[in-house]
């Protein structure tokens, strides 16, 4: 399911955020983000990282005698399906689904088309004295989850991350998380077996409550991302408070945030945060 309430404003109207250059994207207007509105003068700039370049997780350029791609379908194992349905393939590119960016190419992005990532909504009830703290001007119980500051932007954000080839989604759930809020890579053989069991049983009852386009500041004209978001709540903190939150790889720090409406999140986690605080009622 995806949905065109999504905003579709930080991947536009600002600079890419690739620390290397300074690209600039074409400024476009709320009236000239949907494809169909007509705008002759549309011409972009077109960007795609060095970084990314060559890399083995990501695509040839369009274009690449050897660069075949299936769009629209799984393509061997790789997932070039759009949670918003069929996308436009135009001179070779895909366009994104949702409009204008104001920059052609794939900027930091791997694959053209659909990106598909994947973010963890790990939430408790904020505790005092162990019982569960209130709102004073709502009365509403203030939930709590746990947050990333990623150490691209400095923003703080869902500990997600993207959706290796031929991966399950359920299995990058629970890597992103062991990886980035637990930093499982420094652990001891035994100590990460030990975190492994312990995530395998926590995440077993998780609800999706999003499946679809991401306004993400890395989308262009032909490369986006997609998300698949499945919140796991510990009613009783009687699971995710046995852990040692402990910020690796892409985190530079990790901590239990509380939720209100003036929370600020990379991307559009805050829009799924407030979906998690719709669904228990929780304080916002």
């Amino acid at each position: 399911m995806c949905t065109t309430m999504m905003p579709h404003i930080k991947c536009r109207n600002t600079s890419y955020p690739d620390k290397l250059t300074n690209v600039k994207r074409m400024e476009v207007p709320e009236d000239k983000v949907k494809w169909d509105v007509i705008w002759s003068s549309y011409n972009p700039s077109e960007f795609t990282s060095p970084f990314i370049k060559g890399k083995v997780w990501a695509d040839p350029e369009i274009g690449d005698e050897n660069f075949k791609p299936c769009w629209n379908m799984m393509d061997g194992n790789i997932n070039r399906l759009s949670y918003c349905g069929y996308y436009k393939i135009i001179n070779g590119y895909p366009i994104n689904p949702i409009g204008r960016t104001g920059l052609k190419g794939r900027g930091l992005l791997g694959r053209w088309g659909p990106n598909h990532a994947v973010d963890p909504i790990v939430t408790r009830w904020k505790n005092n004295n162990e019982s569960v703290e209130c709102n004073e001007e709502t009365g509403k119980p203030i939930l709590q989850f746990v947050a990333i500051r990623r150490r691209d932007s400095g923003e703080w954000a869902l500990p997600g991350g993207m959706v290796d080839v031929g991966e399950k989604v359920s299995a990058t759930l629970k890597r992103e998380f062991l990886e980035e809020a637990l930093n499982i890579d420094e652990k001891s053989e035994d100590e990460k077996l030990e975190l492994k069991e312990k995530i395998e049983k926590i995440f077993r009852n998780g609800a999706q409550v999003y499946a679809g386009y991401m306004d993400d500041p890395r989308n262009t004209d032909n490369a986006w991302i997609e998300t698949v978001a499945v919140h796991f709540h510990d009613e009783k903190n009687e699971h995710f408070g046995s852990l040692a939150l402990n910020a690796g790889d892409d985190a530079e720090s990790v901590q239990w945030m509380d939720i209100d409406k003036n929370v600020n999140l990379y991307a559009s986690h805050y829009m799924l945060i407030n979906e998690v605080v719709n669904k228990l009622n929780a304080h916002w």
